[in-house]
């Protein structure tokens, strides 16, 4: 495994000095280091096991390591991206840690993982995991690592039914799963002891002092970035988005405690600024925030904004944005019709959408990115044509403004109210609609690929008899085909491929995720589907 290049790193903490006999813990991300590096989860994760004298944490990616330790008490993982599952399978192998939990003794080290797939639905990835940490790290991490140092002398058995009484802590070998026969749905998800608790609630912080970079480094994807999150979860809850169900409630990051010291802590030592969050500029206090930001002491700054609400869009943010060397800025808008827009609850009006094409341009961006989708459920063909409609509008409206729409397919996700609906089969002919008809107006249209979205699906809606299919479709290769193949191999043992994707379940039936709980209750994520007015799914 090669070096890591700590040599260019400037750590914005300080690691602790081990002390006694310290957990030794490999923290890793699956995936190369210039991709990890630049999650913010991943560092201050990373930076919180640094900070603990009773830890000894070396980091570990797919392309190096900093030096590992000859036995591993602990082995966690940071999953953002579903099929990174594959690097997580290989790195395994390379630790010669056995592929399944079952298959561990004591003389392998306890494999955990967090982050947002695992968070969502974790069941496909169950055989894989000892231990899953679902919801926010600020308390939860600790309070896992607290239990692994009071435990380290304890048997894994021991180990792994004291650490499914933690709150927020998901021991999947703890729960059996039962279904309506070798291809029917989950039948029900119960602890397999009665002092194991029945489910399990996601841990949600909610202080308002948000996390910001602990390194920056020029071999991150986004060459010396140090980023600062303003915001947490959103308030517009749109019904297909997992980013605002999953981590509600909104929390706003505090100006003077959280950000101002954050971005004078890390502008010290970098001029590029990333402003995270699911809403940006839909922070209370936004507008101080660009006051701030406008400073003379931050002229040189560069400052980069993840999707920002349409109707936020002022010419002073975009002023702000040309000031600090953005050209572009993204807004999601999901659809042209305001009736689509409706259904999936995106409170924003079509004249929303202009007026800040418009405002971009007189502050001076260049370019601006549309974020919608394709295949929503009540969605038609003359929604479609309302999207072509309103890109043209826009481009009238604000000529010499590069517009992008890039566009995917809608996908089903846990814990959201439209996770009962599959994946529409014409969604693919629709983006080939959008793609004939914008690109030949000089639009820049941008679809996701459809069979990436199907595979999406297929992973967050899955339960853990995905879990063969996951071990046999990584020797294929990631497409749709492979997996096709796979589920052929099972073919009378696991539901077909299209159970997971394209069918609609019925409300009232078990989901693979029931017993793991989040923000909202199963029976008011119900309510908000009711409330989008699509035609009702059986019950």
């Amino acid at each position: 495994m090669a070096p890591l290049p700590l040599q260019d790193e400037i750590l914005l903490f300080e690691p602790v000095a081990t002390q006694g006999e310290a957990l030794s813990v490999v923290f890793a991300f699956p995936n190369q280091y210039s991709v990890g590096i630049t999650s913010l989860g991943y560092q201050v994760v990373w930076a919180t096991l640094a900070r603990r004298a009773d830890i000894d944490v070396s980091r570990l990616f797919t392309d190096g390591s900093e030096p590992l330790p000859s036995t591993m008490d602990v082995l966690g993982f940071s999953i953002s991206w579903e099929l990174d599952y594959v690097n997580l399978l290989t790195l395994l192998e390379q630790l010669n840690v056995p592929l399944k939990g079952c298959d561990r003794t004591a003389d392998h080290p306890l494999v955990f993982g967090g982050g947002p797939v695992l968070t969502a639905n974790p069941e496909p990835f169950a055989d894989f995991f000892d231990v899953i940490l679902l919801g926010d790290g600020e308390t939860l991490l600790d309070d896992f690592v607290d239990a692994l140092v009071e435990l380290k002398s304890a048997s894994r058995a021991e180990t792994l039914r004291h650490l499914a009484q933690v709150p927020g802590i998901y021991v999947p070998a703890l729960y059996a799963v039962t279904y309506d026969g070798p291809t029917g749905g989950v039948r029900a998800i119960e602890p397999i002891e009665a002092d194991i608790p029945a489910t399990v609630q996601k841990q949600t912080y909610r202080g308002n002092v948000l996390s910001a970079s602990t390194v920056v480094t020029p071999h991150a994807a986004w060459e010396n970035i140090y980023m600062v999150e303003v915001v947490r979860s959103c308030p517009e809850m749109c019904r297909f988005c997992l980013a605002s169900y999953l981590t509600l409630p909104f929390r706003p990051a505090s100006l003077e405690d959280s950000l101002m010291p954050a971005i004078e802590q890390g502008l010290a030592v970098t001029s590029r600024l990333g402003l995270l969050g699911a809403s940006v500029t839909q922070h209370p206090e936004f507008d101080t925030l660009l006051d701030y930001l406008n400073r003379p002491q931050f002229d040189d700054v560069r400052v980069s904004l993840s999707s920002v609400r349409t109707n936020t869009v002022t010419p002073k943010l975009a002023a702000t944005l040309t000031r600090h060397d953005s050209r572009s800025i993204t807004i999601a808008i999901e659809s042209g019709s305001e009736r689509v827009r409706n259904i999936v609850n995106k409170k924003l009006a079509t004249d929303d959408i202009e007026q800040a094409a418009v405002n971009a341009k007189a502050g001076g961006l260049s370019a601006m990115k549309l974020y919608g989708m394709a295949g929503v459920p009540g969605e038609t063909m003359a929604d479609l044509e309302q999207t072509v409609a309103l890109l043209l509008r826009l481009k009238k409206a604000a000529p010499g403004l590069r517009l992008t729409f890039g566009c995917s397919t809608f996908v089903p996700k846990a814990h959201t109210p439209f996770q009962w609906y599959g994946v529409n089969k014409a969604a693919e002919k629709r983006l080939k609609y959008l793609q004939k008809h914008l690109r030949s107006q000089g639009i820049d249209f941008r679809p996701e690929s459809y069979n990436w979205s199907v595979i999406q699906a297929l992973i967050s809606r899955g339960d853990r008899r995905l879990g063969a299919v996951l071990e046999r479709v990584r020797h294929y290769g990631d497409t749709l085909g492979s997996y096709r193949r796979a589920f052929k191999e099972f073919q009378g043992q696991i539901p077909p491929l299209e159970y997971y994707v394209h069918a609609d379940w019925e409300l009232g039936q078990p989901l693979p995720w029931d017993h793991l709980l989040g923000p909202l209750p199963k029976v008011t994520l119900q309510k908000h589907f009711d409330s989008a007015g699509v035609d009702a799914i059986a019950v």
